[in-house]
């Protein structure tokens, strides 16, 4: 609300009242609000839109001295008016918030016609009965444990598969909506297959599944995905952008890391089904570990993966405090999916988190023994692997990989040294930084936890296990909620909770809380597995729904909040390049191993070099079969990120990143024309087709199939071959030449040029299909 409250004259009161009492209140408004209104769900979203901005926790915009996110604020006598009360539970006659958003009298009226903000009729119904009710404030719904819920009753009870889709139900049927039928078996095939996978099923796979008539075929190719070496990395992808995994430093002299094992690791800990408890734990304090192994060791590389500078010249403590606000504010959106970060400077102003609670969470991530970097040219030749790495590190030896650390892809026989965690022998004492600024001490801290979501158990060790311990406590509300809602946008394009890095006062609400807290309760139940968590989410009749919608669905649900149809949208970055490069037959289907530099514009790099020497100065392109590697082992260089896959919003890793954004630019549609990725594969298929004793109408219906993992419709190859007997006429041996030219994979000697470009065409054009890119 804006502008100052006061007190009405008596007379106004009494018209305010009776305008409240009023049928022009809106019966049909009234009747809609809730039985029970709840201060989380119904009310504060209204605060927050309409009064915060006023009478909230800035204190430099604040009216009248009046909060109304604080219930202590809400119910004391009014600063300008002792006898008058903002908030009086059980008497909203009495109450000036609700007198003032329902008055009819402009001069009066909260939030005043200057601010261009005004409560519906709804809105004022559901604060008068929350007040009605005994306007009860809650805690923050999100720092509250979650509990165990029970399955909600449902009409249509043919439909759920499992206990998702009850509560998925349960909220259609009260919008008036029901869910689409199950998508048919090609693009259900192809859809599971991606989001376990990453990659389109073969042939065989699709042959095989649409083949399959027994009752639980799908089931039976879930497994098989899930057994796939390939679904490790899959659902390493997001991890590596939430651990601003990269291949290179940052910052100016952007140079050489070798931080790659740590990334095999994560790939083998999903295929391995670490449960989340230790795959966190093991990242945030395997080397506090009770005879922590190497592999628990190499684990904590996750809070090594930060950008570091290698400048001269630089105060060496400003960045220090820099690396560990770095590991802290990753740590609050990562885990906790909240912004800690607010509270560097200040108290946050909106999440009950204050400065010192901030720093005694940082004094957790302070204690690293780290060295200061120094920045020298090197030569890979030169056998100086310390420059690839900042200590604390450790070395992965050959015999390493052979007994211990078998999952790390060591490809020769040089030393592999890795950025690891180690803590000082001693506790170095952690301040609070004043406005955030490194050298300003404050008070000194101890390690501690925000008491609003959790206060630290004296019982836990004070360094980063007894932290891992605190996130690990059933009583945290954070931990499994955060995940769990993490693996379900990776499902379904968005979480349960939209903002999923902020579950915080300014995130969103959650669309389906109840069924949140099921899965989070599940989930901590059946020790945080979580292949098991994924299952159930794929075997869900929510996920097996078609894409198709109606434009009753679509006005009634634009954002399908609701889930009355399966999602569509575009796949990842590095699945673009990852299902050109299967589909056509070029991928290497290595696991782990050192990145790779595939194609990429000239000059990019040397453009963006500050100076100096360094690995890094000049791009030096791969050849052979690593050109051919899944997009994930793409080299990062975070001054300069991979041109294509940036285009495709993939993340530059500079810092953690939850959920990347989704865009659709013209600079999209000109990789898939340009791109020599996509060019090559386009050969190389065509050139592949064209050796097999075939006709051309199944060459076509093959590259198609291979493509969008789908049979084309008689209309759709239709177009496809009348394209190619036009392209056929019309190519010409020099356009030839000239396509044929891109990419560095041989062209088999037998295969007719014009018929390879003229097939090339046709299979370039059908990896630029929308369908062809996209999850549906």
């Amino acid at each position: 609300m804006s502008g100052k409250f006061s007190v009405f004259p008596p007379v106004l009161c009494f018209v305010i009242i009776l305008n409240g009492c009023s049928s022009d209140m809106g019966d049909s408004a009234a009747q809609q609000v809730p039985d029970k209104v709840s201060y989380n769900f119904d009310v504060r979203p209204i605060l927050s839109d309409k009064c915060l901005v006023c009478h909230g926790p800035d204190a430099n915009k604040r009216e009248a001295s009046l909060r109304l996110d604080i219930a202590k604020s809400a119910y004391k006598a009014l600063a300008e008016n002792p006898s008058a009360h903002a908030l009086v539970p059980g008497e909203p006659e009495l109450s000036e918030v609700f007198l003032r958003i329902s008055t009819s009298d402009t001069n009066e009226l909260m939030p005043p016609k200057s601010s261009n903000l005004r409560l519906s009729q709804y809105e004022v119904a559901v604060i008068k009965k929350w007040i009605k009710q005994g306007a009860k404030y809650e805690k923050h719904w999100a720092f509250v444990a979650p509990k165990q819920q029970v399955i909600p009753k449902v009409k249509a009870n043919g439909w759920p598969k499992n206990e998702i889709d009850y509560f998925i139900l349960a909220k259609q049927e009260q919008a008036g909506l029901t869910p689409n039928a199950e998508a048919d078996k090609e693009r259900l095939l192809r859809r599971v297959s991606l989001d376990l996978t990453g990659l389109p099923p073969s042939l065989e796979m699709m042959d095989a599944f649409i083949a399959d008539k027994s009752d639980d075929a799908y089931e039976k190719v879930l497994d098989q995905l899930l057994k796939m070496p390939q679904y490790g990395e899959r659902m390493a992808l997001p991890w590596l952008d939430v651990a601003r995994y990269s291949d290179s430093y940052g910052y100016q002299m952007d140079n050489f890391r070798t931080q790659w094992p740590w990334r095999d690791w994560v790939i083998h800990a999903f295929n391995k089904n670490i449960s989340y408890k230790d795959f966190i734990t093991w990242q945030l304090a395997g080397d506090l570990m009770p005879n922590a192994t190497k592999e628990q060791l190499l684990a904590t590389g996750f809070n090594r993966n930060h950008k570091i500078t290698e400048e001269g010249a630089v105060d060496e403590e400003e960045y220090r405090i820099t690396y560990v606000t770095d590991r802290n504010d990753t740590f609050g959106k990562a885990m906790l999916g909240v912004t800690m970060e607010c509270a560097h400077c200040h108290d946050h102003k909106y999440d009950p988190f204050s400065q010192k609670e901030y720093y005694q969470l940082f004094s957790f991530f302070n204690n690293v023994n780290e060295m200061r970097p120094t920045y020298t040219a090197i030569d890979p030749s030169a056998g100086k692997p310390e420059a690839y790495a900042k200590k604390p590190m450790m070395e992965i030896s050959n015999n390493d990989v052979k007994n211990i650390l078998s999952f790390v892809n060591k490809q020769d026989t040089s030393r592999l040294i890795v950025s690891v965690m180690g803590d000082l022998e001693t506790t170095r004492k952690t301040y609070i930084l004043q406005r955030g600024v490194f050298d300003s001490y404050g008070p000194e801290v101890q390690p501690g936890t925000p008491n609003a979501i959790l206060a630290f158990n004296s019982k836990f060790p004070k360094n980063r296990l007894g932290l891992a311990q605190w996130l690990f406590d059933r009583q945290n509300p954070l931990t499994a909620r955060v995940f769990v809602n993490r693996i379900w946008q990776e499902f379904f394009g968005r979480g349960i909770v939209k903002t999923s890095g902020d579950f915080g006062m300014q995130g969103e609400l959650p669309t389906h809380p109840a069924l949140l807290d099921w899965l989070s309760v599940d989930f901590m139940e059946h020790n945080w597995d979580i292949k098991r968590l994924v299952k159930q989410i794929a075997t869900s009749a929510t996920y097996r729904q078609s894409v198709v919608v109606s434009k009753e669905k679509r006005s009634a649900d634009p954002e399908n909040i609701f889930l009355s149809r399966s999602p569509r949208y575009r796949i990842q970055a590095e699945f673009v390049k990852d299902m050109i490069l299967s589909s056509s037959g070029l991928l290497n289907k290595t696991i782990g191993g050192p990145s790779v530099k595939p194609y990429q514009p000239e000059g990019l790099w040397e453009g963006a070099t500050a100076g100096g020497g360094g690995l890094l100065s000049v791009y030096r392109q791969d050849h052979g079969q690593s050109l051919y590697r899944r997009g994930m082992y793409t080299f990062i260089k975070r001054t300069v990120p991979p041109p294509s896959m940036s285009i495709f919003d993939a993340s530059n890793r500079d810092l953690c990143e939850i959920h990347r954004l989704k865009t659709n630019t013209p600079l999209q549609a000109l990789v898939m024309l340009n791109d020599p990725t996509v060019l090559e594969a386009s050969r190389v298929l065509a050139s592949k087709l064209l050796l097999e004793k075939t006709q051309t109408k199944e060459k076509l219906i093959k590259a198609f199939r291979l493509i969008v993992s789908r049979k084309p419709t008689e209309k759709e190859i239709e177009v496809i071959t009348g394209y190619y007997a036009e392209e056929l006429r019309t190519m010409k041996s020099q356009n030839a030449e000239q396509l044929l030219t891109v990419g560095e994979y041989p062209i088999p000697p037998k295969v007719d040029r014009i018929m390879l470009a003229v097939m090339m065409r046709i299979i370039s054009t059908i990896y630029n299909l929308e369908e062809a890119i996209t999850k549906s």
